[in-house]
Protein backbone atom coordinates (compact mmCIF):
# COMPACT_ATOMS: atom_id res chain seq x y z
CA UNK A 1 0.00 0.00 0.00
CA UNK A 2 2.92 2.22 0.22
CA UNK A 3 2.21 4.34 -3.45
CA UNK A 4 -1.13 5.60 -4.34
CA UNK A 5 -3.57 3.61 -6.73
CA UNK A 6 -4.56 6.23 -9.28
CA UNK A 7 -7.08 3.65 -11.03
CA UNK A 8 -8.56 0.67 -9.75
CA UNK A 9 -5.83 -1.05 -12.24
CA UNK A 10 -3.58 0.00 -9.95
CA UNK A 11 -4.50 -2.46 -7.11
CA UNK A 12 -2.87 -5.89 -6.84
CA UNK A 13 -6.55 -7.26 -5.68
CA UNK A 14 -8.23 -6.48 -9.02
CA UNK A 15 -5.28 -7.54 -10.61
CA UNK A 16 -5.35 -10.83 -9.31
CA UNK A 17 -9.17 -11.10 -9.36
CA UNK A 18 -9.37 -10.55 -13.14
CA UNK A 19 -6.39 -12.57 -13.71
CA UNK A 20 -8.97 -15.11 -11.77
CA UNK A 21 -11.44 -14.24 -14.26
CA UNK A 22 -9.31 -15.56 -17.01
CA UNK A 23 -8.20 -18.46 -15.69
CA UNK A 24 -11.81 -19.45 -14.96
CA UNK A 25 -13.13 -18.81 -18.43
CA UNK A 26 -10.45 -20.75 -20.17
CA UNK A 27 -11.15 -23.42 -17.77
CA UNK A 28 -14.41 -23.90 -18.11
CA UNK A 29 -14.83 -23.15 -21.67
CA UNK A 30 -15.89 -26.96 -22.62
CA UNK A 31 -18.03 -26.82 -19.81
CA UNK A 32 -21.50 -28.97 -20.86
CA UNK A 33 -23.21 -27.49 -17.58
CA UNK A 34 -24.08 -23.99 -18.65
CA UNK A 35 -25.80 -23.48 -15.03
CA UNK A 36 -22.62 -24.00 -12.92
CA UNK A 37 -20.70 -22.62 -15.52
CA UNK A 38 -22.60 -19.46 -15.87
CA UNK A 39 -22.59 -18.82 -11.87
CA UNK A 40 -18.89 -19.42 -11.50
CA UNK A 41 -18.19 -17.08 -14.25
CA UNK A 42 -20.51 -14.13 -12.70
CA UNK A 43 -19.18 -14.98 -9.14
CA UNK A 44 -15.68 -14.30 -10.56
CA UNK A 45 -16.50 -11.59 -12.76
CA UNK A 46 -18.32 -9.89 -9.79
CA UNK A 47 -15.25 -10.11 -7.49
CA UNK A 48 -13.49 -7.57 -10.15
CA UNK A 49 -15.99 -5.30 -10.94
CA UNK A 50 -16.90 -4.21 -7.18
CA UNK A 51 -13.37 -3.86 -6.43
CA UNK A 52 -13.45 -1.49 -9.80
CA UNK A 53 -17.00 0.04 -9.71
CA UNK A 54 -16.38 0.58 -5.88
CA UNK A 55 -12.81 2.27 -6.48
CA UNK A 56 -14.42 5.05 -8.24
CA UNK A 57 -17.52 6.16 -6.20
CA UNK A 58 -17.52 9.73 -4.32
CA UNK A 59 -16.15 7.94 -0.23
CA UNK A 60 -14.10 5.51 1.33
CA UNK A 61 -17.26 4.35 3.13
CA UNK A 62 -18.94 3.34 -0.30
CA UNK A 63 -15.78 1.75 -1.54
CA UNK A 64 -15.43 -0.09 1.29
CA UNK A 65 -18.94 -1.55 1.18
CA UNK A 66 -18.29 -2.38 -2.54
CA UNK A 67 -15.09 -4.52 -0.96
CA UNK A 68 -17.79 -6.58 0.95
CA UNK A 69 -19.45 -7.09 -1.77
CA UNK A 70 -16.20 -8.40 -4.18
CA UNK A 71 -15.58 -10.74 -0.64
CA UNK A 72 -18.85 -11.63 -0.86
CA UNK A 73 -18.44 -12.68 -4.22
CA UNK A 74 -15.36 -14.15 -3.48
CA UNK A 75 -16.73 -16.66 -1.03
CA UNK A 76 -19.11 -17.73 -2.95
CA UNK A 77 -16.52 -18.92 -5.71
CA UNK A 78 -14.45 -20.42 -2.45
CA UNK A 79 -17.41 -22.61 -2.98
CA UNK A 80 -18.05 -23.51 -6.01
CA UNK A 81 -15.27 -25.81 -7.25
CA UNK A 82 -16.31 -28.59 -4.35
CA UNK A 83 -19.19 -29.01 -6.18
CA UNK A 84 -17.77 -28.47 -9.85
CA UNK A 85 -14.77 -31.65 -8.67
CA UNK A 86 -17.42 -33.28 -7.22
CA UNK A 87 -19.58 -33.88 -10.55
CA UNK A 88 -16.89 -33.84 -12.64
CA UNK A 89 -16.20 -30.26 -14.14
CA UNK A 90 -12.90 -29.57 -12.26
CA UNK A 91 -10.24 -31.69 -11.60
CA UNK A 92 -9.11 -31.76 -8.43
CA UNK A 93 -6.06 -30.02 -9.17
CA UNK A 94 -7.82 -27.41 -10.96
CA UNK A 95 -10.41 -26.82 -7.91
CA UNK A 96 -7.79 -26.66 -4.91
CA UNK A 97 -5.83 -23.96 -7.22
CA UNK A 98 -9.21 -21.87 -7.80
CA UNK A 99 -9.64 -22.35 -3.81
CA UNK A 100 -5.88 -21.08 -2.82
CA UNK A 101 -6.44 -18.40 -5.18
CA UNK A 102 -9.65 -17.30 -3.77
CA UNK A 103 -8.36 -17.92 -0.13
CA UNK A 104 -5.62 -15.18 -1.29
CA UNK A 105 -7.49 -13.01 -3.01
CA UNK A 106 -10.59 -13.23 -0.36
CA UNK A 107 -7.60 -12.12 2.53
CA UNK A 108 -6.66 -9.11 0.38
CA UNK A 109 -9.66 -7.81 0.42
CA UNK A 110 -10.19 -8.09 3.86
CA UNK A 111 -6.54 -6.38 4.23
CA UNK A 112 -7.44 -3.47 2.57
CA UNK A 113 -10.90 -2.84 4.05
CA UNK A 114 -8.88 -2.61 7.13
CA UNK A 115 -6.41 0.17 5.94
CA UNK A 116 -9.02 1.75 3.88
CA UNK A 117 -11.29 1.95 6.94
CA UNK A 118 -8.44 3.99 8.78
CA UNK A 119 -9.43 7.05 6.47
CA UNK A 120 -13.01 6.86 7.23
Amino acid sequence: MSKKAKGFEDLEVWQESAALVVTLYKQLKDCRDFGMKDQMQRAAVSIASNIAEGFDRQTQKVFIQFLYIARGSCAELQTQPYIASEVGILSLTQAKELQARTHQISAMLYNLIQYRRKFT
